[in-house]
């Protein structure tokens, strides 16, 4: 079934990272998240492992995205990041947090940059901030393979809690 989404796991974040270690053999994935509530009111983001799972690198990360609330948009973008951010000034009230989804292409793929893209929806009660939209894309510029996707905030501390469910797209 080309195109069909398989579940690969779900992690129920309880003041921890949400690391994926295990990618199957896909060349896309999904990764969904649900409720995520930041440690603080800060950026959601990701790193890559390259080995596995045992460190995630912390620089030479690109990205570039948009968000917005009503009445203010901004750009946010870097070309030498310690992740990718794409989910941002997320709150950690009541009903705060953060929903939507990240692709990741050619993760498992050594000759290939690794790229993503997302759309998020979130809320920050404390700043009256309702319908906190983002979209963009990025990118880990290094033809390696990058066998382990960890999402913390953007500080790269623990999230809170909720839970991110990562998929791989079926290509036969």
């Amino acid at each position: 079934d080309p195109g069909k989404l398989e579940l690969i796991e779900t992690k129920t974040i309880s003041s921890a990272f949400a690391d994926f270690e295990s990618l199957g053999s896909y060349n896309v994935h999904l990764f969904v998240l649900n409720n995520v509530v930041p440690s603080a009111v800060n950026l959601v983001g990701l790193r890559v492992s390259n080995d596995g799972g045992t460190s995630y690198l912390s620089s030479g990360y690109q990205y570039a995205w948009q968000r917005g609330y009503p009445p203010t948009f901004a750009e946010r973008k870097s070309t030498s990041s310690a992740r990718i951010e794409f989910a941002g000034n997320i709150g950690t009230g009541t009903n705060d947090c953060v929903n939507g989804y990240v692709y990741a292409y050619n993760l498992l793929d050594s000759s290939k940059y690794s790229f993503f893209s997302w759309q998020t929806m979130g809320r920050n009660s404390s700043a009256a901030i309702d319908g906190l939209f983002s979209f963009g894309s990025g990118v880990k510029p290094t033809a390696e393979t990058h066998n382990g996707v960890r999402f913390g905030t953007g500080s790269f501390t623990t999230l809170t809690s909720g839970s991110i469910s990562a998929y791989g797209i079926a290509e036969s």
